[in-house]
Order: structure tokens, then sequence, then C-alpha cells
């Protein structure tokens, strides 16, 4: 009964409009009022220790980067390199949308910062040539899923330290399956566009080598930060924490002084931006290990895990329905509120039936990540429809398409482990 009180209060709080870092906070405020399961120590305890962590450093500094980059003209010359390869193409700008955003994900590490940097730019490029609104906006908002799954990733970092993993060989995990989504989404968009005429009008003069070197110096800055990052995290020059901050100097450096687009005087705004959205991710942390410390005390975990292994022993169902809960539950909670309430329940049933940690953080995302696109909340598909400027329910025209295509790849990277651990198992 006290584990049901908690979640009672958790909902009723969240009916009530109670943001969702404030409502675990009262759920686990008020069942220990009432019940008196744990001192009250255990929330103050919970403030200080969940904050103790030096790969949270990584954090703040990841999405400071991106808005940084965001803000430094990074997006419109990526943009250009892109069209230098599919310029050529019928339906380019879809494809290039999609290799643009897979680019910049290795940048901001965010869904919705995604679909604002390279969406914001590509979809009135797109309806201007003939693309239905509508796709346009679906497509970025899609592609904006790259952001949190390509390394560097905020939502691994989560995962990673909720369940004591190397953040590292999670970042390695989310590598080939973020490919493999950007592929098949490409894949798609390309038919569609070729079959409904979009972007006839963009087909422009087959690319040529000169064109794509001239490209690629034009966006050499752009092109190197990834590299920069992610060769020195798996080279054994910095750790992902240290990588973060090498990414914000480069970022400043480049943006100001280089491409000379973001003022000195505009740095504080950069700064104000990055800071109200790690305040409001830190305080998650700090009520979720809260929620998460007396869960367990409750022994909610053990209990959940025991009640599945008696429906089924076969670790293909218990994935299965786990991939059925994290659908559902990311039409309704950002991945980062779901990672850190939903992973101290799911990762003791994971060990029960010796699913290996890295897998399941990859798989755990993926799903996560799909809700972005979903409504009711579906924050990417929110944020293409208002650039795209048409109402969120016309999205619903071709989001059946691209879910169909997610969740096909979800379920090839649940079911085939090796996709997100080949490169991890590779490194060692």
């Amino acid at each position: 009964m006290n584990a049901w009180l908690v979640f009672v209060i958790f909902f009723a709080c969240l009916f009530l409009n109670v943001p969702i870092a404030f409502a675990l906070g009262v759920g686990v405020v008020g069942t220990i009022f009432i019940t008196g399961t744990a001192p009250m120590t255990l929330i103050t305890q919970a403030l200080v220790t969940s904050v103790d962590s030096f790969a949270l450093l990584s954090i703040p500094f990841f999405v400071l980067a991106g808005d940084i980059m965001a803000t430094g003209g990074i997006s419109r010359r990526l943009v250009t390199f892109g069209q230098s390869i599919f310029g050529n193409m019928a339906g380019s700008l879809g494809l290039i949308t999609i290799f643009c955003c897979a680019i910049f994900a290795a940048i901001s590490g965010s869904g919705p910062a995604t679909v604002a940097a390279i969406g914001g730019i590509l979809i009135p490029h797109m309806i201007k040539d003939g693309y239905e609104k509508p796709f346009a906006a679906t497509l970025a908002a899609v592609g904006g899923c790259l952001g949190p799954i390509i390394p560097p990733s905020i939502s691994f970092i989560m995962f990673g330290v909720v369940a004591s993993v190397s953040i590292t060989d999670l970042f390695l995990a989310g590598v080939m399956p973020g490919l493999l989504i950007a592929f098949t989404v490409m894949i798609c968009a390309y038919i569609v566009s070729k079959k409904k005429g979009f972007g006839v009008r963009a087909v422009k003069e087959r690319a040529t080598i000169k064109g794509v070197l001239l490209s690629i110096n034009h966006a050499k800055w752009a092109l190197l930060m990834p590299i920069i990052i992610l060769g020195g995290i798996y080279g054994g020059i910095f750790s992902p924490s240290e990588a973060s901050v090498v990414a914000c100097v480069y970022g400043l450096i480049v943006s100001v002084f280089v491409h000379k687009e973001l003022k000195l005087k505009d740095i504080g705004k950069v700064f104000g931006k990055t800071a109200m959205t790690v305040g409001a991710c830190l305080v998650l942390v700090t009520c979720s290990k809260a929620f998460g410390e007396l869960l367990t005390l409750m022994q909610v975990p053990a209990n959940v895990s025991n009640f599945i292994a008696s429906i089924t022993n076969s670790p293909i169902i218990v994935l299965l329905l786990i991939n059925i809960l994290l659908l559902i539950v990311g039409c309704f909670m950002d991945p980062a509120s779901a990672i850190l309430i939903l992973a101290p329940l799911l990762i003791p049933i994971a060990k029960t039936f010796n699913i290996d940690m890295i897998h399941f953080g990859a798989v755990m995302v993926i799903n996560l990540i799909i809700g972005q696109v979903t409504p009711p909340v579906g924050i990417n598909l929110f944020i293409g429809s208002r650039i795209a400027g048409v109402p969120l329910d016309k999205t619903f025209k071709w989001l059946p398409l691209f879910l169909g295509i997610l969740i096909c790849d979800l379920l090839l990277i649940t079911y085939i482990p090796s996709i997100s651990t080949w490169l991890v198992y590779l490194s060692r």
C-alpha cells in the first residue's frame, strides 16, 4: 500500500500540472510523512548524493556547447555541406535534412536543439521547393530523434549515471543504431519524395569532387568538432566530462573568432539559456534520486522483477514488454525524466534475465526518443510544426509512416544486440 501511495501522490500532482521534478519530490515527502516508511533525512541525503557525480558535469557543458554552436552559424555550414553531396538528387532537401541532423547530433546531443537548428533552416527551403508542409515538419522532427542517440548524448549520460555503466561505452553503443535510423529514414524520405514529386526544383548539377571539397573547406570547423570530441574520448585523451569542456571552449573560439557570428555581448544570453535548461535538469535528477531510493526501500523493483519472472522466463518476451511500456511512457514524459524514474525499476529486471546493460541502455534510450515525435507531448513534432507554420494535427498524415520505420529499427536493435554492442566490444 505504501508503494501505491507514492505513485498516487505523484500522478495526482501531474494531473494538477505540477512539474515532474516537483511531483516526484512531493510524492516522496508525502509518502514519508503519512507512512513513516523512511526518515526525512532520505531526501536531504538524496539531494546531495545525486549531484555528487563527476559524470554529471558533462551535461551542462554539452548543453552549453550545443547552444553555442547553434548560435554561431554551425548549422548553416552543415546544410551547405549536405547540399554539395545530395543537391543533384530529387528530394535532395529531405536527404540533406536527415544528413545534417545526424552530424549536428554529434555536436548537440539534444533532439529539440537539432530540430530547431537544422529544421529552422531547411523546413522553409523544403516548403519553398514544393514539399508539403506537414511532411517537411515531420521529417525534421524525426531527424531530431538522432540528437540523443548519436554521441555525445545527454540521455546516455543519464542512463550511465543511474546504471553505473561506462558512459564512453554507451556513447559507442549509440553510433550504429543512430546510423541505422538515419539510413532507413533517408531511404523512406527519398521514396516518398520521388513518388510525390517533392523537391523537383531542387535538382542541381551533379555533385563534383571539387564542389564537395569546397563545401568541406567551408564547413571544416563544424565537421572538426565531433571528430575532436569523439576522437578524444575514444583515443583516451580525455573523459566524456572533460570532452564536454573542450567542446565548449572549441565552440566559443570558432563561433566568436573564426565565424564571427556570435558576438561577445550575446554570450551572456547563451549562458543564461543553458543555465535555465541545466537547472531544471538537475532539480529533476535530485528529486528522482529520492524517488528511486524510496521505491528501492519499499522493494518495488524486486517485486516488479519477480512479477515479470512469474509471467515468463523468456528474455525475448521481457524485452517486448519493456519496449511496449517505454513506448507508452515516451508519449507522456521526456526521456530524461523517464530514464531517471524507470531505470531503477527496469535495470534489476534486465539483470535478472542476463540482458547486457550496454545493449539495454541503447534499447531504453531509443524507445524513449521515439516519444519525442509521438503525441501528446512530442516536443520535436511541436517544434517542427511551429517552424513549418502548420497545426500539430496536420503532421499526423505522415507520422504513422515514419513511426513504422522507427519501430522497425527499434525491433532490430532490440533483438540483434550486436548492432549496439559491436563497436563497444571491438574497442576493448
